[in-house]
């Protein structure tokens, strides 16, 4: 290599590494903020591109591109793609002008560069009337209702990784023959083989062109054996550890540009054969190994077990899991990543994680009790097998991976919205006297309705979302869809259990408990008195005062407070109404409690509330105390972890614990096995899930003032992980706020 210097697998990364944060940094200046995940997305060029603003399925209104080159072909009369055939073909044609991407340095070649969802305006079909069902839900301030909800669930790998493109080719059309009446689902299906076949046939011809321009020896040599790999996976199952995982890179970026999907579910076990059988060839060394991972985990922040039980309860923890997490400690960009924390796993990856979640400080892992959630999942009607199989695969959400269809994170019932809508309506009833109790039975009846509500919304998403936009891509690694020629969404697999979670617990909590202190136990305002304040916004010196006096009462996660008792109180009654029925068509549903990032939104549309909250704050996040719940500070994590715990659903649904610890806590061995010991005692509590940040307070107070200061600054934001300077204004003060 005479003249060329031989570059490090450790140079390479943090080369990769910056190209990604200028990556980021020109997404930021484009499309604006981006409070979600921080995903692998890298830019169309912009001759061949235009922006337009879409919902996201999140329902947050977003900035993304279209490609100039791409015509939807479609003979709908509102312009729309819909159903299978016309979704299948028209993703094709967006596969056959979608930008290959291939960087010399990195060893996995392609990313998504645009949604095929941004391409599809409308995108729900007129011909199939919501209207009725969404104002019905809107009367119970229900927004996001899940009806045309996409993904939030688990696809199973091991299918396409066994199979491999052309595989998957050959099954769909054995079983086209076997259900000749499904040729719309199965032509839709063979149309996005035929199109991921073609582009990553383009992506082996680009690097071959790349290896002729390029002088370096080792890039001509990595160009050309990334040539020669994505041409081998064209048609043939990978057949090494570099080509397993380049196959998932390929997976990944098709799920992300058709619906937004982002999980690799049991990532270390799903490379484990790969691994062990280069190692066995002795072909493969564990710091290539290494490199290859950073590079699959750099193309998108997917969700990733690692750890677990397998159908049998045996620990699934392999070598590949911290060979996982050492890539991720060297790439240091945001990930998704969370280790099932028993009895019987390993020690050592539990002790592993912990070093890389304090040392690194950027929100992850996280961590996911096993034995409450298979507890859970037992009273919710899984089998064993099923509850020890149901994995890791989104923000605060798990799926048996290709056999389970839930929705999940889709659903929200926001209590504080239903919670002012009952107080509002007890005060305009002058044939009753106000009270808690009167107040408490217009409440559960709200919930009652818009359990109610959500369930018709349910039935009417999965009798039509497969005529609107079925899932296609996904379907190809499920068990059932393309055995019976049927959408998961309408009947494919085995298992539906619908996630339907709460939000603003604490914000009702409090407000209870507010109430029933200072107006009907302390007599110090009426009930009057106390709605002029609210209607109000707290204005005036004796609107301060009063709000003060709402607020500071024991609040939720304080320990024995009247607040504690309402957030139980709140949970078990939410559970128990949607656990009781199932929908009218027969779904059954599971409850949560979950916000993500809908905290702001939520407190836009709501005016003050008695806890003493002002109108247009955010509202309190899943099952956490409000910020500032003890005595106006952040409260121990003591104190969080044990409030958390004791409002649990208790069926299968997560309901996640959001930490934020001051580095010192964890920053010797003492630390790290005093944040261990928290988070078990948690789970031993009943907790489902936590999410850790170790964040400095004074360096979050300096990006929050100037956040181009810290352009590298990780955060977990709630389940998924960000920038700090990618995130808006309102998501940065949101976080501010919860240490101070």
């Amino acid at each position: 290599m005479s003249g060329h210097i031989t570059l490090t697998y450790q140079q390479r990364l943090e080369s990769l590494r910056s190209i990604k944060l200028e990556q980021t940094r020109e997404k930021q200046r484009l499309k604006g903020a981006m409070d979600m995940d921080d995903q692998g997305q890298v830019l169309p060029p912009m001759d061949q591109a235009e922006m337009i603003e879409i919902i996201s399925g999140s329902g947050v209104k977003v900035k993304e591109f279209v490609l100039k080159d791409f015509r939807a072909q479609t003979d709908h009369p509102s312009g729309g793609i819909f159903g299978p055939k016309s979704c299948g073909v028209n993703f094709k044609a967006l596969l056959d002008v979608h930008p290959t991407y291939i960087q010399p340095l990195n060893s996995m070649a392609g990313v998504y560069r645009v949604y095929f969802i941004s391409h599809r305006d409308p995108a729900w079909n007129p011909e199939f009337d919501c209207l009725p069902i969404t104002k019905r839900l809107e009367q119970y301030g229900v927004i996001d209702h899940g009806i045309g909800g996409v993904q939030h669930f688990c696809p199973d790998l091991t299918i396409g990784l066994e199979l491999g493109w052309e595989g998957l080719k050959n099954k769909v059309q054995h079983y086209h023959k076997l259900n000749p009446d499904k040729s719309d689902f199965y032509d839709g299906l063979e149309a996005i083989l035929t199109g991921v076949q073609h582009w990553i046939q383009r992506h082996s011809d680009d690097a071959r062109r790349m290896a002729e321009e390029e002088e370096h020896p080792q890039l001509i040599e990595n160009l050309l054996t990334i040539a020669d790999i994505c041409e081998r996976l064209v048609y043939l199952p990978p057949n090494s550890f570099r080509e397993a995982c380049q196959w998932l890179v390929f997976f990944q970026a098709v799920a992300k540009m058709y619906n937004g999907s982002g999980e690799w579910g049991q990532l270390d076990e799903l490379l484990r054969p790969y691994y062990e059988k280069d190692m066995r060839r002795g072909v493969l060394t564990d710091e290539e190994a290494v490199f290859h991972i950073a590079c699959l985990l750099l193309s998108e922040t997917a969700y990733i077990q690692l750890g677990g039980p397998d159908a049998q309860g045996n620990d699934l923890t392999s070598h590949v899991s911290f060979l996982i997490l050492e890539a991720i400690h060297q790439l240091k960009i945001p990930a998704n990543i969370a280790l099932r924390v028993s009895d019987d796993m390993n020690p050592d990856l539990f002790r592993r994680g912990l070093e890389i979640l304090c040392e690194d400080k950027m929100g992850f892992p996280k961590f996911i009790g096993d034995k409450p959630l298979i507890e859970g999942c037992l009273k919710s009607g899984f089998t064993v097998d099923e509850a020890r199989r149901r994995i890791y695969a989104g923000c605060h959400w798990m799926a048996v991976p290709g056999r389970e269809y839930g929705l999940m994170d889709m659903i929200k019932l926001d209590f504080a919205w239903l919670f002012d809508r009952a107080l509002k309506e007890m005060m305009a009833d002058n044939s009753i006297a106000p009270s808690v109790e009167e107040l408490w039975n217009r409440f559960e009846k709200l919930i009652r309705g818009a359990v109610v509500a959500i369930a018709l919304g349910i039935d009417f998403h999965m009798e039509h979302m497969h005529q609107v936009f079925p899932e296609l891509f996904l379907d190809l690694f499920c068990h059932g869809p393309v055995e019976k020629g049927e959408d998961i969404s309408h009947g494919g697999v085995d298992i539906y259990k619908i996630g339907v979670d709460g939000a603003s617990l604490a914000t009702v909590a409090d407000s209870f408990a507010a109430i029933e202190q200072r107006v009907e136990k302390d007599s110090r305002l009426t009930w009057e008195e106390l709605m002029n304040h609210i209607e109000s916004d707290w204005q005036g010196k004796e609107g301060e005062q009063a709000r003060r006096l709402m607020k500071t009462i024991p609040r939720f996660g304080r320990g024995g407070s009247s607040a504690d008792e309402w957030a139980v109180r709140i949970s078990k009654t939410f559970s128990r109404i949607v656990i009781e029925k199932k929908t009218p068509n027969g779904f059954s549903m599971i409850p949560g409690l979950f916000s993500w990032a809908r905290v702001i939104d939520y407190g836009k549309r709501l005016g003050a509330t008695p806890d003493g909250r002002k109108a247009g704050e955010p509202v309190s996040h899943g099952p956490n105390p409000a910020p500032g719940f003890n005595c106006g500070k952040p409260g121990t994590p003591t104190q969080l972890s044990t409030a958390v715990a004791s409002v649990q659903p208790g069926y299968g649904n997560s309901a996640p614990l959001q930490l934020d610890l001051d580095p010192s806590i964890a920053e010797d061995d003492e630390g790290i096995e005093k944040t261990g010991a928290l988070i078990r005692a948690h789970f031993d509590l009943g907790g489902t899930m936590i999410n850790i940040n170790v964040m400095n307070k004074k360096q979050i107070l300096e990006a929050y003032e100037e956040p181009s200061r810290y352009p590298d600054l990780i955060v977990r934001v709630t389940g998924f992980s960000a920038y700090f300077a990618s995130l808006s204004d309102e998501m940065r003060k949101y976080i501010v706020d919860r240490l101070v």
